[in-house]
């Protein structure tokens, strides 16, 4: 059950990601005078590169729950990066980049990582905490994307927390969407409702937030900086609201600590490289 959670989870992330690609290639052409306006909704929708795009990352949900219902969360939130290495090439091939030494790296340090936590990860049999650790969670990274329109003119609106409120709002739909599995598979019903809803919101603010960072700071830094925190900020949260075996944990934790470690690393060195950063950019116009 594991490995079909680790599977569904890449698949996912393919998904998501060509979805991304295909809509960044579209957006590009898209007229200037339309960004980040309604207009452009109505200009894109027209296109059916984009809108394949746009059915692919919702397609993408569907693996993503399944995921997050029969492997450890720890396992799929780094396989949820492993998308970016499908980007890369896609960018690479499109705009003609060379692949160096950097990206490289990030390559095998994306897939060593994957397989590091998939072998030192604890068996899949988390739980809930208790109501209030689990709203606690979702609450505090919820808070957290919306500084930037809480803070917006005043001195502390400053860029870079547009940027980690971006990576904080996917974040908490991420953490959303895993509550929602969870809750639809024990037949909790009112409460997948609720947590389907939160994460659909949280999705929609982190889209806005960061269309708003792209405007104000490079795609080669906002791409790296959303995508890290998104994927392993809610793993380092994982034990505020879920009950994990973690004395089953292979090897003392080793593999897994040094297979996160070195996720987060590919993730930060092919999440930077420009191409992938332009379809990114260009797809959250």
């Amino acid at each position: 059950m594991a490995l079909l959670g680790l599977v569904a989870a890449l698949v996912a992330s393919a998904l998501f990601n060509v979805g991304v690609a295909l809509q960044g290639l579209e957006a590009r052409g898209a007229p200037r005078a339309t960004g980040l306006r309604l207009s452009m909704l109505g200009v894109l929708l027209r296109r059916r590169r984009w809108l394949l795009g746009l059915v692919l990352g919702l397609v993408g949900v569907a693996p993503q729950v399944l995921a997050y219902a029969t492997a450890p969360f720890v396992v799929v939130q780094p396989a949820l990066a492993a998308g970016l290495l499908l980007l890369l090439a896609i960018g690479v091939r499109v705009f003609g980049e060379r692949v160096g030494a950097r990206e490289l790296a990030g390559v095998l340090a994306i897939i060593g990582g994957i397989a590091l936590v998939a072998a030192g990860a604890p068996p899949h049999s988390e739980t809930h905490r208790g109501g209030s650790a689990v709203i606690g969670v979702v609450l505090g990274l919820g808070i957290v994307a919306v500084l930037p329109f809480v803070l917006r003119g005043t001195r502390f609106g400053h860029p870079s927390l547009t940027v980690i409120a971006a990576g904080c709002g996917f974040g908490a739909a991420n953490v959303a969407t895993k509550l929602f599995g969870d809750d639809a598979g024990t037949g909790h019903y009112p409460n997948a409702a609720a947590w389907a809803l939160v994460a659909l919101l949280a999705g929609i603010v982190a889209t806005i937030t960061t269309m708003t960072a792209f405007q104000q700071r490079t795609a080669t830094m906002v791409v790296p900086v959303s995508t890290s925190i998104q994927t392993y900020l809610p793993i380092v949260l994982e034990p505020l609201f879920l009950r994990e075996r973690w004395s089953a944990v292979s090897l003392s934790g080793v593999p897994l600590a040094a297979g996160l470690v070195l996720g987060l690393i590919g993730t930060l060195l092919t999440a930077n490289n420009r191409a992938v950063g332009d379809l990114a950019a260009a797809a959250q116009r």
